[in-house]
């Protein structure tokens, strides 16, 4: 069967997510293949347009420019925050916190510390990155 993946909506696959150094970020090829349906939102437009001219059982890798993955790196994206803002003192780098903004939940993590301050970056820890996208496909759908 010869279906393109621009007739459809639902598709199965395999996939990997990797820095072009070769890091695994997250891969799903040692489970069952996972379904999503183009558009839902769970993957991001930039992965899902190089998918539209894959077949039933075809293997590719796609280099994901950071426009098209998770976005630049942007300083602004980089708060400085006054410690006594902060109702707990035990803070750690690298530590993952969730804000209140007006739409929500935004994660931060914490960049560095002072006795002054604490340095909060905004940013998706794959931010400014091109990543690597490799899928197996194992169904599509119309």
């Amino acid at each position: 069967m010869n279906t393109k993946c621009s007739e459809v909506t639902t598709m199965s696959l395999n996939f990997s997510l990797e820095l072009e150094t070769g890091e695994v970020i997250d891969s799903n090829f040692t489970s069952p293949p996972v379904t999503f349906t183009f558009g839902d939102g769970n993957l991001l437009p930039g992965f899902e347009e190089p998918l539209q001219s894959l077949n039933i059982g075809d293997e590719a890798s796609f280099l994901i420019p950071p426009e098209k993955a998770f976005g630049q790196y942007n300083e602004q994206n980089v708060q400085r925050i006054p410690r006594k803002q902060f109702p707990r003192q035990d803070f750690e780098l690298g530590a993952v916190f969730s804000f209140q903004n007006g739409e929500g939940e935004l994660p931060g993590v914490v960049s560095s510390l002072s006795d002054e301050e604490i340095v909060v970056d905004f940013n998706h820890p794959l931010a400014g990155k091109s990543v690597v996208f490799r899928v197996k496909i194992f169904n599509i759908l119309r």
